[in-house]
Order: C-alpha cells, then structure tokens, then sequence
C-alpha cells in the first residue's frame, strides 16, 4: 500500500511537471503567434524563451533555499508561535531531519510553472520595452531602465500570482498539504474562490516592482561600466560581479515587502476579517506586533537565494544569448 501511494505521489509530480513543459511551450507559441498576426518583423523572441529556460534552471538550483526563507518569515504569526527554527541552516537540516529531504522541494512543482511564465514575461518584456525606447544598449539609462523593470515586474508577477500562491502554502505548510498540484489549485479556488487564487496579488506586484525594477537595472548598468572601464570583457567573471550585485541590492529594497506578501498569501480567509488586510497594514501590523527587524525576517536565506539566484540566471541567460540561431 505504502509502494501504491509512493508511486502515485510520484506519477503526480510527473503529471505536474508535465503540464507546466506544456504550459511554458503554449506560452511560447502564443508570443510567436502574437509576433506574426502584428507583423512585427523585428520582433526578438529570444528574451522571452531564454528568460523562461534560464528562470526554470535558477529555480530549480536554489528552491531549498527559498522553502527555509518562507519557514523563517511565516514564523512568530499566531498559528507559527512556536521558534522552530533559529536561522537558515538550522532550518534546513531540521526540516530534512524531521520531513525528509524531498521536504526541502515541497512546492517545487507551481514554483517551476511560476517561472516558466513569470520569468518568460518579466525578461522577455524587459528587454521588449528597453528596445522600444532606444535601439541600442549603449544608450539605456538608469531611469529608463527602472521603469522598464518595474512595468515588467508587475505585470508578470500579476499574471502568475495563483501559482505564487500555492508555491509558498506548499512550502509553509509541507506535508499538511497533500494532493497534486493541480488538486491543491482546485482545492484553493473551491474554498476561496477567485479572490484565493491572487490573494496577496497587490503585495507581490509591489515587490515584483521593487525587485525586478532594481536587480534588472543595477545588473544592466554594472556590466555596462565594466565593459566600459576595458580592464573586463563580456565574459562569465563579469556576468557573476553583476549578478553579485543586483542580488544584494534586490534583497535589501524588498525583503520588509516580501514578508507581508509571504504572510498575506499564507493565510486563509474563510470568514471574518484577515490578519493583514494589505501591504501598509501588514508592515505596520508585524512592525508592531514583533519589532521592525522582523521585517527583515528571512534576510539571510533571501539574499543567499538572490545572489546565487541571480547569478545562475544571468550566466545562464547570456550564454543562451551566444547560441547561434
């Protein structure tokens, strides 16, 4: 029985998996179509796929990482009292003691299909957007750079927020959570309805503004002066000082954000008045309620996720950018 019940959480994960690959392809399709039926003869779709390829490697590199954050912020609400954990590494070798090692990728599946849309509409619009502008690299400035990334950020973020939001219950709750992917989805819109879905779809378009309207720009512009000082080339040490870079900076403006949004979408409002009824309340709520510094909850394992985040991405991306088609 326990084989049967092994084998089909197993074949779930693969019809998951498998959906997402279906999805991410019809999403690319649709951008080619969409290209053609407006004749966009200078269309470049290649930010668009290898944005989503190289989001879907990053992802998969570092989820651990980020399941320990979601632990680490949820913790100290009302139903989280109990101080589980005491920092990210704790986190993670007590959740792989207690849950087992395939815990530390619970959620993996709606955090990959979030990726293979989010990631494929937040580089693809990015680089779409600067282009429409300015033809040339050379002539982006900061300012444009950071309208650009936050016009992309929330528009991306908005289209993919119900898998954000089971990504993050999958991982806060665990093996509280039981069923496939798209079980959990239904389950979610049948018990709360559309509003369920993008719950917290406020909160995550303002960080998605904040993170993506900073690490985009800030890695443009670093790799932008170190080509230009001419003591480095275009090459992979470059790519990794930028993406350095533009984690820190990200983790920094919007990890205060990225603990409300975690909070907001981890609750459940099936009747009455929910704990954080938006993004200012629920900074001023947590602010205090536990402190300012519990704003910056989950730092540590944020910007360890965003510096190697970042930093696969980008190498991966721009060696994507060299292949010759």
């Amino acid at each position: 029985m326990v084989a049967g019940m092994l084998y089909s959480q197993r074949l779930r994960h693969c019809v998951d998996l498998c959906l997402g690959l279906f999805l991410f392809l019809a999403g690319l399709q649709q951008v080619e179509a969409a290209a053609a039926a407006t004749n966009m003869e200078n269309f470049n779709w290649k930010p668009f796929v290898y944005g989503g390829m190289a989001s879907i490697v990053a992802e998969f590199g570092t989820f651990p990482i980020d399941l320990t954050k979601t632990r680490l912020q949820v913790q100290g609400q009302s139903q989280y009292m109990e101080v589980r954990y005491r920092g990210m590494f704790h986190a993670l070798f007590r959740i792989g003691k207690e849950e087992g090692v395939r815990a530390l990728y619970s959620g993996i599946s709606p955090a990959l299909l979030r990726q293979a849309s989010y990631g494929t509409i937040k580089i693809g619009t990015y680089n779409s957007l600067k282009r429409l502008f300015v033809s040339r690299p050379e002539d982006e400035t900061m300012v444009l750079n950071v309208f650009c990334g936050v016009v992309s950020g929330v528009l991306s973020s908005s289209l993919a927020n119900p898998t954000d939001v089971l990504k993050i219950r999958m991982q806060a709750q665990g093996s509280l959570l039981q069923g496939s992917m798209m079980s959990n989805f239904i389950n979610i819109y049948q018990t709360e309805g559309t509003r369920g879905l993008w719950r917290g779809v406020i909160p995550t378009a303002q960080r998605a503004a904040i993170v993506v309207g900073v690490e985009l720009p800030v890695y443009d512009i670093t790799k932008k002066h170190l080509l230009g000082s001419g003591v480095m080339g275009d090459t992979v040490l470059t790519h990794f000082i930028s993406s350095f870079a533009c984690g820190l900076a990200g983790a920094l403006a919007s990890n205060p954000v990225d603990v409300v949004r975690t909070r907001m979408m981890n609750q459940r409002v099936l009747s009455g008045s929910p704990t954080y009824k938006g993004t200012l309340h629920g900074v001023m709520q947590t602010w205090r309620n536990e402190g300012f510094f519990a704003l910056y909850k989950g730092f540590w394992p944020n910007w360890l996720r965003l510096g190697p985040w970042n930093i696969i991405f980008f190498i991966t991306f721009e060696q994507l950018k060299k292949l010759p088609f």
